[in-house]
C-alpha cells in the first residue's frame, strides 16, 4: 500500500492508515465518503422488562410487553435509521454530531427496530442482559410467584 501512495507523491502513505482492501482505515465514528454517503457508527437499543415465574417455571412464565425501547448513539444516525418514529422529546435540540442516550422509539416492537437497523446496513455486534428478582413471597408477594425484572441492550454497528 505504501508503494502506491509513494507513487502518488504522498510521503509515508500520506499519514493515512490503509485497510486490506486499500481504502482508508476508518473508526466507527468517522463518516464514509463512498457507499452512498452512509455514516459508520454504533446504535444501542435497550429495554426494561418484567416477568412472573410461578411454581412450574417452564410452563408458567408470564411476560409483559416492552413498555419503551430506548436509543443511544449519534443523533444523526438515530434520525437516519428511525426517522419519524424516534421520540426526541427528552433531548430535542441535540446537535447531529453529538451522542445521546435520551431518545426512545414511538413503537414497542423489538423486531420492528431490528428490521429498521438491518435495512439501514447495521449488524448486531453485542448484546447484554441482566435480571433480578424484584418481588417475591419474602416481600409480601404472591405465595408461589416471583416477579423478575430485566434490562437488555443490543449494540448494532455499521462499518
Amino acid at each position: 500500500m505504501a508503494l502506491a501512495d509513494s507513487a502518488r507523491g504522498l510521503p509515508n502513505g500520506g499519514g493515512v492508515s490503509r485497510s486490506p482492501s486499500g481504502g482508508p482505515l476508518l473508526t466507527p465514528s468517522q463518516s464514509l465518503d463512498g457507499a452512498g454517503g452512509r455514516r459508520s457508527g454504533y446504535i444501542t437499543i435497550g429495554y426494561r422488562g418484567s416477568y412472573t415465574i410461578g411454581r412450574e417455571a417452564q410452563a408458567d412464565a408470564k411476560f409483559r410487553r416492552v413498555a419503551r425501547i430506548t436509543v443511544c448513539g449519534k443523533t444523526a444516525l438515530a434520525k437516519e435509521v428511525f426517522g419519524e418514529t424516534l421520540n426526541e422529546s427528552r433531548d430535542p435540540d441535540r446537535p447531529p454530531e453529538r451522542y445521546t442516550a435520551r431518545y426512545y422509539l414511538k413503537f414497542n416492537f423489538l423486531e420492528q427496530a431490528f428490521d429498521r437497523l438491518s435495512e439501514a446496513g447495521f449488524r448486531m455486534a453485542a448484546c447484554s442482559s441482566t435480571g433480578t428478582c424484584a418481588f417475591g413471597p419474602e416481600q409480601g408477594g404472591p405465595a408461589d410467584d416471583k416477579i423478575w425484572t430485566s434490562y437488555t441492550e443490543y449494540v448494532f454497528c455499521r462499518d
